[in-house]
């Protein structure tokens, strides 16, 4: 009697193939951006902005509010001349007020401009969060997030101190997420792998730095995503066809973040050379 090979039993297939936590975090940035485009009213909605979105003129005139009239001033002087007296009357706002709100380091990521921005986000995220987060699982994937997400936070407010226009948007912590996914998904297949066809060859350990320099196709992802955030910066490309142009910086710090916090988090123990 001929044998047959034992093949694993087959799952069904999902109907969102990515991980759980990459379509909770899609579901929430969608269900958040539904919420306050079809059942909050207006002024509840600017309330929300300006409770969650990160504004650097108040963490500016929180630490040094003799900067209170530079804010101003600079608001009044930036981009249209008709919205003049609503960015001067916006940034008086945000001196007044005098308040850190520490949280808005983290949670500008939960809100965006409009239905384009959150949907070119959620593209993004499930294309280099679900690699992440298959390798590494849910809690790592959100601390690389998150922590991206901070250290975006945190470059725009040191770039740009005197803007008194709020930050939205996840991209940070995707620029994270993807810094991550760089430093393992260009790596060539296992080489001398003789394991049964239908089982996936081992992970290999994360590229270190001269490694991920040696390898051309890396290579080429960093310096288009580079250049590309550096273009958007030096010449204001309005985002995805929306009137804010991109934080470049925030991608930057995100992406910074991300790149050099993933071998700390890295599961190392089911990695093997």
């Amino acid at each position: 009697m001929d044998a047959s090979p034992e093949f694993p039993r087959q799952s069904r297939v999902p109907v969102f193939n990515m991980p759980g936590v990459v379509t909770l975090s899609i579901g929430l940035l969608m269900a958040i951006q539904a919420v306050r485009a079809f059942l909050l009213p207006d002024t509840l909605d600017i309330q929300v902005v300006l409770d969650l979105a990160l504004v650097p003129a108040r963490w500016t005139v929180w630490f040094d509010p003799d900067k209170a009239v530079d804010v101003i001033r600079a608001a009044a002087g930036a981009g249209d001349a008709d919205m003049e007296a609503a960015r001067e009357a916006f940034a008086r706002y945000i001196v007044s007020e005098h308040a850190l709100q520490p949280w808005t380091l983290v949670t500008y990521a939960l809100l965006h401009g409009s239905w384009m921005h959150v949907v070119f986000n959620s593209v993004w995220l499930a294309a280099f969060g679900s690699p992440v987060a298959r390798r590494c699982g849910a809690w790592r994937y959100g601390a690389i997030a998150l922590a991206g997400t901070a250290a975006g936070g945190v470059l725009h407010v040191l770039i740009d101190p005197l803007s008194a226009g709020p930050l939205v948007g996840a991209s940070a912590g995707i620029s994270a997420l993807m810094a991550a996914a760089a430093r393992f998904v260009f790596q060539p297949p296992a080489s001398g792998y003789e394991g049964p066809p239908w089982q996936l060859p081992p992970r290999r350990p994360v590229e270190t730095i001269p490694e991920l320099l040696r390898n051309r196709t890396a290579v080429a992802f960093l310096a288009i995503w580079l250049v590309t955030n550096l273009l958007f910066g030096l010449v204001s490309v309005p985002l995805v066809a929306e009137n804010a142009a991109i934080a470049w910086d925030a991608h930057l710090g995100g992406f910074i973040a991300g790149f050099l916090l993933f071998p700390l988090l890295d599961p190392r123990d089911r990695v093997r050379r």
